[in-house]
């Protein structure tokens, strides 16, 4: 008797294979929350990408309050200013990078804007060995409410093969 995985790679189960990619590219959009990963998304944004683009939240400080607008609230990394909203409205995946021991106070905003758009988020929390587990504790606690995955990242190159490997 044949096992089931042999049986599934005979030339009369081939016919039934689907010869094309299992899925589409996801619109990914990428925010540094910090200004030391702002420095680590420039630098991936001069990646070659499949569908992802590039923003920072960290040039603007304070999140914004109750009535406020969203309008100018982003930058793309030449530094015009995007609309919150409309970037989670046209996004399949958010991906939020900060570094352990930042503000990460950006998450709760960008985090609520996609649960209203049910917009999937990840967050990537650039640590290391030098970084005591008091202080990525706290940063983990600012990001795990907003997002629904949230990695740790030791090194810079980390990141970008999670974004690859989320079809960024």
């Amino acid at each position: 008797m044949q096992s089931e995985s042999a049986r599934m790679s005979s030339a009369a189960e081939a016919r039934f294979r689907i010869d094309a990619p299992n899925s589409q590219p996801r619109a990914v959009k990428v925010i540094a929350l910090d200004h030391p990963s702002e420095r680590v998304v420039k630098a991936l944004a001069q990646r070659e990408w499949i569908s992802a683009t590039f923003f920072t939240a960290s040039a603007f400080g304070d999140t914004p309050r109750k009535g406020e607008s969203f309008a100018g609230w982003l930058s793309d990394l030449a530094g015009r200013t995007k609309n919150l909203i409309e970037e989670v409205n046209s996004a399949d995946l958010v991906v939020m990078v900060a570094t352990a021991g930042e503000n990460a106070q950006a998450a709760s905003i960008i985090g609520e804007a996609c649960s209203l758009k049910r917009v999937m988020t990840t967050a990537l929390v650039l640590g290391g060995t030098a970084i005591s587990d008091e202080v990525l504790s706290k940063s983990l606690a600012q990001l795990r409410p907003w997002a629904l995955m949230l990695v740790i990242a030791s090194a810079e190159e980390y990141i970008a093969d999670m974004l690859t490997a989320l079809r960024a």
